[in-house]
């Protein structure tokens, strides 16, 4: 393990088969690329001009209720259409297929000043009723055999509008990321009798090495083959195929699990922190999906401060994922912070 800390590698992600390639010796290299811009600017508890704050106007004329907790709505330009035509393409190697779903957006609160690092664990428990709510509203829908809920945060990671929001796309097709998942998990299921994530959680648990926060019910740590500087993954130690089963005693803990990293990352650079985060879970495609152990991943971009961001090009767009920060240092630093 030594070894790792300070000669280039690669570590093997278990959940989907692929590999990252670690070099922690670069993290000495000195920094004259880009920095991004560190917004420092407070926002209002409500702006007259967001398409989504409560009783505005949205961009296609609709007005919002005044909603006083959280707010959920048919994404206004989803980039799924539940209407969509069917029709299928198979002309030697130009194949395509329609796809039919249906996106929404939630409001995290009526304040369009918080993020979920400033929301109470009673205000972030509301928003996770809601992802369990719509998981199974969406997971019904005869059409629908996926339902990816997600988070951009920051202007950095592309989200469009400041007010704490996130969405949901529901598909008929099981996306890219979630198939690999589906397979490795499914695989290990068969092999062992148990889910891989469990597995796994259990050797964390005891080295102890990429453990930032745990409670009764959900541990949060850096996983061994992340990609992102400071990635971390949410899992439940107790093996659930999906959210839809979590007990309110749970929910409270999951919603507790989020606000300490959430907290932590704000604190890290002493700014706003960007990320992208998801859920991933079993399909709703009806199937038994008992290798499932569903969790929770953010992906941050930022490198060494607020104003460094690191950028998937070059060798990760044309040869594999790299990485210069261990898991294990990442780890510690947001673990300082709790």
């Amino acid at each position: 393990m030594d070894l790792m800390l300070e000669n280039s590698h690669i570590r093997k992600n278990m959940l989907t088969g692929e590999e990252v390639l670690v070099s922690p010796h670069r993290t000495k290299r000195p920094w004259q690329g880009q920095q991004e811009e560190v917004l420092k600017i407070k926002r209002p508890s409500y702006d007259k001009d967001c398409y989504l704050c409560a009783g505005n106007v949205r961009a296609n004329g609709e007005t919002n209720l005044n909603y006083k907790d959280t707010f959920v709505f048919v994404n206004d330009f989803g980039a799924l259409q539940k209407d969509s035509k069917s029709f299928s393409l198979d002309d030697g190697l130009l194949q395509a297929h329609s796809e039919r779903g249906i996106c929404k957006v939630v409001c995290f609160s009526p304040d369009h000043s918080k993020s979920l690092a400033e929301m109470s664990v009673n205000e972030i428990m509301k928003v996770i009723a809601v992802w369990i709510n719509e998981f199974d509203t969406l997971g019904k829908e005869e059409i629908i055999n996926y339902v990816q809920i997600f988070e951009n945060k920051g202007a950095v990671m592309g989200c469009s509008n400041p007010h704490p929001h996130g969405q949901i796309w529901s598909q008929s097709s099981i996306p890219n990321e979630v198939l690999k998942k589906d397979l490795q998990q499914k695989n290990y299921y068969l092999k062992n009798n148990s889910t891989l994530l469990s597995d796994y959680l259990q050797q964390e648990l005891d080295k102890k090495e990429r453990i930032i926060f745990q409670n009764e019910a959900f541990v949060v740590l850096a996983p061994f083959w992340a990609i992102w500087p400071f990635e971390t993954m949410i899992i439940p130690k107790k093996s659930q195929k999906d959210i839809s089963t979590l007990s309110e005693t749970e929910i409270r803990l999951f919603a507790e699990a989020i606000s300490v990293i959430t907290i932590a990352y704000d604190k890290l650079f002493e700014s706003s922190f960007p990320y992208s985060s998801g859920i991933h879970q079993a399909p709703t495609n009806e199937e038994n999906n008992e290798h499932w152990h569903w969790h929770m991943s953010f992906y941050p971009p930022l490198l060494r401060s607020a104003m460094v961001k690191k950028f998937m090009v070059g060798y990760e767009m044309f040869g594999m994922p790299q990485r210069d920060i261990t898991a294990e240092i990442a780890s510690e630093m947001l673990r300082k912070l709790l």
